[in-house]
């Protein structure tokens, strides 16, 4: 088949009325029928766009399930057929070998059903009447190149998206009934951005059985960019998807899916938190999570200098005046912000060297952890590292797994992730293009940590606004224009119930943005649970939480992991076995 290197795509945005199967459908003709006339190839409807979405259980769904192919996929077809195009359609389908329900993604092309997805990840509303979906993360060949499906919750988890990347995927199309935040949401552009491929985002608005739905459809750019959104009402929105936009496979100029550690990733096939972490991280005696507490946790940003005394100098005086303060518990530093960014092997020492000796001495006297970004050498390799260090001496390093371009000329990869029990609680390390990964926070979640130290020299632009005015919030969701609406690394935090340190470098000139913070574990608690963004040389700090009430049971969601728990990994196989 010939596939064009470019197509118009168009997402519909729909509010569909409960028990009035036959208005829905004619509605969607119509609207589909309009995006196509205006030359879309291929045209995005929401979840359960047919039916609404808020059903009580089997039996109130009942009379509104149909087969797939049945008779509201063959009149869609009609329209892809007149039109040459391919459609994603919202509906409840149901299965004739098993009479099981599934909330269903189906693909339309001109010549039938291409494909389906059926809702793997389960919202809290699934569970009421539908099945979880058997059907693998797949990814369809069609004439406008590789198609993937996902339905609303499944976004939430890395994985899926992952996993339709890593099989090719150009365009994913998410279908949702999105709620509780100001949309495009910042999944929807993680997701997009950590896989460089188009993310066509159909949701639906308006309100029904007390649920307000969001809206803010959209088609976001490989690169996160929003090229084109809805705020509310119904619409149609249109954007231009270039496949060689999705098939360079680039995040922030980095390669990343040629560089990807599956070797590494065994953890994602496994849910430590199943069981109780209290109990299952100290079976046979192994490691049990520390008791965690009320603490104070810092990042600084700066742009180190090409001379080890001045950053030690640097990182002395901006830790003093932090203890001084606010008395932090942990402060983070840059990646390399002992060494230097430019040519650091010429600087490199090992962990017993001058450096971290020093740097050391100064955690020792403020009596307060320090993260901070070194080259280390160890024999012949030497290896982007970060040292911990503490008020009793050197806790341990951590060599970068991930390597980015600016590595590769004097870098020797790490392989093994390190995490370090503290009084604050478990510390995993994360550096730089490490969280541009999101199998590296994954695997050091799913290993217990409650804190992600991240010292980064990460360039460009990994946080974006949304102008326009959403659907209205009460306070305190965010509903007006923010430049920080995404962020690439508060995603990480939130889609792993962790508190994450992100400490980058600021050098304008040099393209290092900063836009550092302390992140918090909960994406949907608002005000966000996070220290300001910072934006100039400077430090901020947060108050975390990783203690317990007096129960043996986790009562917090750094130890619960609330969306680490709903991960369904017999679906992510690909995601350890794929090689570029």
């Amino acid at each position: 088949m010939t596939i064009p290197t470019s197509y118009r795509a168009a997402t519909v945005q729909f509010e569909p009325t409960m028990y009035e199967k036959e208005r829905n459908i004619e509605r969607l003709l119509k609207l589909c029928a309009e995006a196509a006339a205006e030359g879309a190839r291929l045209i995005v409807t929401p979840e359960m766009g047919t039916t609404g979405y808020c059903w009580y259980d089997r039996d109130e769904v009942k009379p509104f399930v149909e087969t797939v192919p049945g008779p509201s996929t063959d009149r869609f077809q009609r329209i892809c057929e007149q039109h040459d195009c391919y459609i994603v359609l919202g509906m409840p389908e149901v299965d004739p070998a098993t009479e099981l329900y599934y909330n269903t993604a189906v693909l339309i092309g001109p010549n039938g059903i291409v494909g389906r997805h059926r809702k793997s990840h389960p919202y809290i509303a699934e569970p009421k009447w539908a099945a979880n979906g058997d059907v693998a993360h797949q990814v369809f060949d069609t004439e406008l190149g590789r198609i993937g499906m996902l339905v609303c919750m499944d976004l939430h988890f890395f994985e899926t998206a992952r996993i339709e990347a890593v099989a090719g995927a150009d365009v994913i199309c998410h279908i949702s009934n999105w709620l509780q935040e100001r949309t495009p949401a910042p999944y929807w552009i993680n997701r997009a951005f950590e896989n460089s491929c188009y993310v066509i985002e159909a949701n639906r608005w308006g309100l029904e059985r007390t649920v307000q739905f969001s809206g803010g459809s959209c088609i976001i750019e490989p690169d996160g960019r929003v090229a084109v959104s809805i705020d509310s009402g119904d619409g149609i929105a249109y954007a231009q998807v270039d496949l060689g936009k999705s098939r360079k496979r680039e995040v922030l100029g980095e390669k990343v899916f040629e560089k990807r550690r599956p070797e590494l990733y065994p953890e994602l096939m496994t849910n430590s938190f199943t069981w109780n972490p209290g109990d299952f991280f100290k079976l046979y005696g192994y490691q049990p999570i520390p008791k965690g507490k009320l603490s104070q946790l810092a990042v600084v940003q700066f742009s180190p200098a090409d001379d080890v005394a001045a950053n030690l100098a640097t990182i002395e005086h901006r830790a003093r005046d932090l203890v001084a303060a606010a008395q932090p518990d942990m402060i983070v530093f840059p990646e390399l912000s002992l060494t230097g960014l430019t040519d650091p092997a010429a600087r490199a020492e090992g962990v017993e060297g001058p450096a971290v000796k020093a740097l050391t001495r100064i955690a020792m006297k403020l009596r307060t952890y320090i993260v901070a970004g070194l080259a280390e050498r160890d024999g012949d390799g030497i290896y982007n590292a970060a040292v911990l260090a503490g008020p009793e001496g050197l806790a341990g390093s951590y060599r970068k797994i991930h390597l980015g371009n600016a590595d590769m000329g004097w870098a020797t990869a790490g392989d093994r992730w390190k995490v370090f029990d503290l009084a604050l609680g478990r510390v995993g390390i994360a550096i730089g293009h490490d969280a541009l990964y999101p199998e590296a926070i994954r695997s050091l979640a799913l290993r217990g940590c409650d804190i992600v130290a991240c010292p980064s020299a990460i360039a460009g632009v990994f946080t974006g606004s949304h102008a326009g005015t959403a659907i209205p919030h009460n306070y305190p969701i965010p509903k007006g224009a923010d430049p920080y609406h995404w962020h690439a690394f508060r995603t990480r935090g939130g889609e792993n119930n962790v508190y994450l340190a992100f400490a980058n470098v600021f050098d304008p000139p040099r393209g290092f943005l900063g836009a550092s913070a302390v992140f918090g574990p909960d994406n949907f608690v608002f005000p966000r649970q996070e220290t300001a963004i910072l934006d100039q040389e400077e430090g901020a700090v947060a108050t975390i939480d990783t203690s317990n009430l007096d129960t043996p049971y986790p009562t917090n969601i750094v130890r619960r992991k609330d969306l680490v728990v709903m991960r369904l990994p017999h679906h992510y196989l690909p995601l350890v076995t794929w090689h570029q």
